[in-house]
């Protein structure tokens, strides 16, 4: 999926978001916006992994949501 359609739905995706990422808060998501360089950049801090590891997590799960039959439809 492109992340272009992510982020102009970002209230649709901001609970799969969590899903994977619970430790995420509301608060963040909501200063995220969107930008996905701000969210991998919360998932590298809250998660303490090195920004290459954030960025695969991202992309991963970016992937995954070609094939999801329940993934918010943008």
């Amino acid at each position: 999926m492109n992340w272009d359609k992510i982020e102009n739905n970002w209230k649709h995706f901001k609970e799969p978001i969590q899903l994977q990422w619970s430790k995420l808060t509301d608060v963040q998501l909501e200063a995220v916006g969107g930008r996905r360089e701000q969210l991998a950049d919360q998932i590298q801090s809250v998660y303490g992994l090195t920004k290459k590891e954030a960025g695969k997590q991202l992309y991963d799960w970016q992937k995954v949501l070609v094939d999801a039959p329940d993934a918010p439809k943008a």
